[in-house]
């Protein structure tokens, strides 16, 4: 089945559209280039069921605090 293409709409931060916009001009790219991968990274990553940042530095922070009562209740 051959890759359609559709349009949508919506609006991004402007410093960021800026960001995007000098990445695409610098990589000799198109924007919507970006766009594609940014949006296949993010359901790659969404799906591959990977914690998100925040999530694994509060565990990991957990584990410098609580190091040793998990020992102890691991045993």
């Amino acid at each position: 089945m051959p890759n359609t293409r559709r349009n949508f709409a919506t609006t991004v931060d402007s410093k960021l559209l800026e960001d995007v916009r000098r990445l695409a001009n610098e990589e000799g790219s198109k924007i919507q280039t970006l766009v594609d991968e940014a949006l296949a990274d993010l359901l790659e990553k969404r799906r591959s069921g990977k914690p998100r940042r925040h999530v694994m530095t509060a565990y990991q922070a957990s584990h410098a605090r609580f190091d040793a009562l998990y020992e102890k209740l691991a045993k």
